[in-house]
């Protein structure tokens, strides 16, 4: 009991740590400067007035931001789900893979010839800043979400090239020796995280799914518990198997994401708190852990302003903006994903793995990666309300719905199907009565921006629109309200 009101200091500086970053969005909304970056400077600043502060080992750090990215993709994973995921899942494999790929390339063949580093310290540059982070961008426009394709692009891109950029990485570290044995081992380290990493992943999602559903629980609170559980076993079991544990946790978000379960909601909601608490912890983690002295080095501020300039204005829109061609998108929608390409989490992360492996020059290669990631969400992030109005993205409003109102029932009530009206839908535009929901079928209810519309034949549908519908359970409703014009 001696050092009880030490530890009681330590717990009142975290718990006002953490609402001062979760009030920092209303501050972020009103200067129109992302919340991350007011997390990276606070952050960066404590450290240099308290040393103490910055002294926490990197092994630590790294074991910290693991377990964050965890739920960060289980979370990303479950709100995509398999529906949006199929609807531009070409895309998302293209860019996650191809698209990681030639941006770590592109990086690190400008950080090699412009500003003469050293191919082993170009490439783990280039390899640590070529994920993206959407979570920046979703947090930047507030009550505006992204519709369509688009936003699916977006979230799936980061989501797929989040595994792939530290399986990369890994591979890289672990790469032993020269020349062509080199290149053959790394490889074959990387198709092996991703084979392994893959079914892993889809057989965890599908066996939550099994568990939720068909083993009950006394209380409510812990089927969120049991959720975020399994994530982490589901990582841990691909790890231990040399696969790719964060591929294999944001594959079970996704096969999981769109399957009907008891107390779904509430797990939803549990995952998406924890993702954002561990979105300001791996930021916070990143300002804390970098020195100063070394960001604010001339040689290395400088190359790191160069490698941002160079990665937003050249190599993702060429190499990325190539790939792109192929996917049926509008122009300006193409232009919003090349600049809403923000980094975040991952690269910090790949940043800590590279001092922990204690590679020649790890500060200097960890301070270039803070400075791109800091400019990247000041920058690219700030004028990420712009571009979304300048390329004409289709957006919505979503407003919050603090209240709720709803049925509770012991057991699944057959043929109740939830749909959001698609934009281009065939029931975007249409009245009720010329739905063709079959001779069983009929809509219970409609909510619109929050408001709950009366149920009538004469009630126009508008993309957007949450409809529930009863009909019978195995009816193939989704071509009617949820399959857009652009649906591939």
């Amino acid at each position: 009991m001696i050092d009880i009101e030490p530890f009681s200091v330590v717990i009142f500086l975290v718990a006002a740590t953490v609402i001062i970053a979760v009030l920092s969005n209303r501050l972020s909304a009103w200067i129109r400067v992302p919340a991350p970056a007011l997390f990276l400077a606070a952050a960066a600043a404590a450290a240099a007035v308290f040393p103490i502060l910055g002294t926490v080992p990197a092994e630590v750090d790294e074991r910290i931001v693991t377990v964050a990215l965890i739920f960060i993709l289980f979370d990303g994973g479950m709100h995509i789900g398999w529906r949006r995921f199929r609807s531009a899942a070409g895309a998302i494999t293209v860019l996650g893979i191809a698209g990681t790929a030639v941006t770590a390339a592109g990086v690190a063949t400008a950080a090699h010839f412009l500003f003469a580093l050293a191919w082993p310290t170009a490439l783990l540059i280039g390899t640590a800043l070529s994920p993206t982070d959407p979570a920046v961008v979703f947090s930047i426009l507030g009550k505006r979400e992204i519709t369509g394709r688009t936003g699916t692009i977006l979230e799936g891109e980061s989501g797929a090239n989040d595994p792939v950029g530290i399986a990369l990485m890994v591979s890289l570290l672990a790469a032993t020796g020269t020349g062509m044995d080199a290149v053959l081992g790394g490889v074959g380290q990387f198709a092996l995280q991703m084979v392994v990493g893959a079914v892993v992943g889809i057989a965890g999602g599908w066996g939550l799914m099994k568990l939720t559903r068909r083993v009950s629980l006394p209380n409510e609170a812990l089927y969120s518990v049991r959720a975020i559980a399994c994530a982490a076993l589901i990582y841990a079991a691909a790890t231990i198997l040399h696969g790719s544990g964060f591929l294999a946790v944001f594959l079970a978000g996704i096969v999981s994401g769109d399957g009907r379960a008891p107390y779904k909601r509430e797990i939803e909601r549990f995952s998406g708190g924890i993702a954002s608490l561990a979105e300001i912890i791996v930021f916070v983690v990143l300002g804390l852990s970098v020195s100063l002295d070394d960001v604010l080095d001339p040689a290395i501020l400088w190359t790191g302003l160069g490698i941002a300039a160079l990665l937003i204005f050249v190599i993702r829109p060429v190499f990325v903006g190539v790939l792109l061609l192929p996917i049926r998108l509008r122009w300006g929608e193409r232009a919003f994903v090349l600049w809403a390409g923000l980094k975040g989490a991952v690269p910090i992360l790949l940043g800590i793995f590279i001092l922990t492996a204690g590679v020649a020059h790890a500060r200097t290669i960890y301070a270039l990666i803070f400075v791109v990631v800091v400019v990247s969400v000041v920058f690219q992030g700030g004028l990420i309300p712009l571009m979304a109005r300048l390329f004409r993205v289709p957006m919505r409003i979503v407003e919050p719905e603090p209240w709720a109102s709803g049925l509770r029932f012991n057991e699944e009530p057959e043929g109740l199907h939830h749909h959001t009206v698609a934009r281009g839908s065939p029931a975007d535009g249409s009245t009720i009565e010329d739905l063709n929901l079959g001779e069983d079928g009929w809509v219970s209810m409609i909510n619109r921006e929050g408001r709950l519309l009366q149920v009538r034949g004469s009630t126009r549908l508008q993309a957007g629109d949450i409809v529930l519908t009863l009909a019978e359970p195995d009816a193939k409703l989704d071509r009617i309200f949820e399959q857009s014009a652009d649906h591939d």
